[in-house]
């Protein structure tokens, strides 16, 4: 299937870290900035692209706020998750020196993430936009006192130099990111670990969560993911987003699934993908 993916859709501006993701991912594959999540996955709805990468939780920063209300609606599917490490560059113009840099301009979780190495060297941060936005800027204005903060793929994007690589504190930084698609593609329950996700709202009724989500525990079933966010204005209301480790042909959780829907009000599954190896290999280095 992947053969037939031209062009991956996501949000920001050409070199950033979603950019990176896309390419780490579906190499060889063109990319499509979008302005915002919404335009990103309506890209994919529309046709004019094949998949979207977009990050749903970032190891330091938490969960990418808006998500969790676009996904839902989107009308796609997940097909498929990638951890992306965020490896932060100091980027300038050539014939810079890190001695003589004196300001450094990147998104706002970006210069909090090397804020430490920022003020060893008494650097100033100015906030930007976003991490390629400022990289663009940088390089536009050519000013050899003035960097950014960015991907290495910026570098290569906008031509400018790595003054300093990987100057972020947490050497851990890790983004998780998810594939949606405009047709579901559930992988063969034999062909190896997978990942369940989808978002229900429970009925207004006591502990009704702890009963909702009583099937997972008594058929086994390991929630790796579970949050809630408000909708529809109604702090009474809240709908949540889950991964659960598991096949929806298993039979663990199909009763799972089946117990959940009798004590919610909705329930809507968003994808059954493969679990990233990542998830064995490297969550030890995010403190698992």
């Amino acid at each position: 299937m992947t053969d037939l993916i031209r062009l991956v859709a996501f949000q920001g501006q050409p070199g950033a870290y979603s950019d990176l993701a896309c390419r780490a991912y579906f190499p060889g594959v063109a990319t499509l900035p979008c302005p915002t999540f919404e335009d990103a996955l309506a890209a994919v709805r529309d046709g004019e692209a094949d998949r979207a990468m977009i990050p749903i939780e970032n190891s330091l920063a938490g969960r990418v706020a808006d998500v969790h209300h676009l996904m839902p609606k989107s009308g796609l599917h997940i097909v498929g998750e990638h951890f992306q490490r965020v490896n932060h560059q100091l980027l300038a113009p050539k014939g810079a020196t890190l001695d003589g840099i004196r300001r450094a301009r990147s998104h706002v979780q970006a210069l909090g993430q090397c804020r430490g190495f920022l003020r060893a060297q008494g650097i100033e941060a100015v906030v930007d936009a976003d991490t390629a936005g400022s990289a663009r800027q940088v390089a536009e204005k050519g000013d050899l006192t003035e960097a950014a903060i960015a991907s290495s793929l910026c570098a290569d994007l906008y031509g400018l130099e790595i003054l300093k690589a990987d100057i972020e504190d947490a050497k851990h930084n890790t983004t998780r990111m998810l594939i949606l698609a405009r047709v579901a593609e559930v992988p063969d329950v034999a062909e190896g670990p997978c990942i369940t996700s989808f978002v229900f709202r429970v009925r207004s009724v006591p502990a009704a969560l702890y009963k909702a989500l009583g099937g997972f525990a008594t058929n086994g079933i390991n929630l790796t993911k579970l949050e809630s966010y408000m909708v529809g204005g109604n702090f009474v209301a809240a709908q949540f987003y889950a991964d659960a480790e598991g096949h929806v042909d298993e039979r663990s959780m199909r009763l799972a699934l089946e117990e959940l829907r009798f004590f919610s009000r909705e329930v809507k599954v968003l994808g059954v993908y493969p679990a990233n190896p990542f998830r064995q290999t490297g969550m030890a280095d995010l403190g698992e």
